[in-house]
């Protein structure tokens, strides 16, 4: 018996209706927000924020490109991307492999590795702020075996940007670590199996067999982790505040300096648009990269 057509089209409407207060509170949180931005981007809007915003067109971009700190953030920003990125797609591999065996106590080492994860970052970077310090414990790890007198960790120019990737990459591995051992998980043990008749050892069997099934969740963890490393505000907020001498500064930190300390918001609002395409192209080409494997 066919239905009447009213019902058929009730039917149809009734997902979306439930989907409507989600898309009403992004729209007001998220969409609209973003959209204002753009258009203040374009406009004069610092200083004295009750005034409305002057159209002014291109001069952001202008000055924007011929910022020094804007492009030494970017140049910290991309560091960043190199620094820690690579580090968090092989070591959690490496760190779920170990962990996805059958051993006694395994549960106790997941955990571990995962508590970092669950920590505050605010938590995190003031402990390791304390760490880093002249006399904190690193440093006096370091007189003990006589290897140096105190690194200034957080206040060499040279040395500050990688003590922070140091503190990200110790946030970020039990997380990734989680991704990698679910995937893991879903591997045929035949398939090990088999690789152990045709004579593949403990590691060989790895690479033949664990690394091309997991190239999936390798270029999620990628994009994930270098959408992230772009974003990185927290650690730098707590432990260097982007200093000394910008060598630490990135492009979510110089940011927030100029919309919240300097209140620029015009020009906080070009930084972040060129923020967001940056962003866009990391996802377009995880996009691209997944869709190829799929075929």
């Amino acid at each position: 018996m066919n239905q009447p057509k009213s019902l058929v089209n009730q039917q149809k409407l009734t997902p979306y209706l439930f989907l409507l207060p989600a898309i009403a509170l992004l729209g007001l949180t998220v969409f609209l927000p973003a959209i204002q931005a753009f258009a203040l981007s374009f406009t004069r809007y610092e200083y004295d924020i009750i005034q409305p915003p002057e159209w002014v067109g291109w001069q952001n971009f202008q000055r924007l490109w011929q910022d020094e700190i804007f492009w030494q953030t970017i140049k910290n920003t991309l560091l960043y991307l190199i620094g820690v990125v690579p580090i968090l797609v092989i070591a959690p591999l490496g760190l779920a492999i170990i962990v996805n065996q059958k051993l006694r106590g395994i549960n106790w080492f997941r955990t571990a590795f995962y508590t970092p994860v669950v920590i505050s970052m605010v938590v995190a970077g003031i402990a390791w702020k304390a760490l880093y310090t002249q006399n904190g414990l690193i440093n006096q790890f370091l007189k003990q075996l006589g290897l140096s007198e105190g690194i200034p960790w957080l206040t060499n120019s040279d040395l500050a940007i990688w003590s922070v990737m140091l503190v990200t990459v110790w946030k970020g591995l039990g997380y990734y670590m989680v991704i990698y051992l679910a995937g893991l998980q879903s591997i045929s043990p035949e398939l090990y199996e088999a690789a152990a008749i045709d004579g593949s050892d403990s590691w060989q069997k790895h690479l033949d067999i664990t690394i091309p099934l997991m190239r999936p969740y390798l270029f999620l963890v990628a994009v994930i982790s270098a959408i992230s490393a772009t974003k990185v505000f927290e650690e730098i907020f707590i432990m260097t505040q982007g200093g000394p001498r910008n060598s630490s500064k990135t492009i979510v930190y110089y940011l927030y300096e100029r919309a919240f300390q300097d209140l620029d918001i015009s020009y906080a609002c070009t930084i972040g648009l060129v923020l967001f395409l940056g962003i866009l192209g990391l996802s377009i080409i995880n996009l691209k990269l997944t869709a190829e494997k799929n075929r």
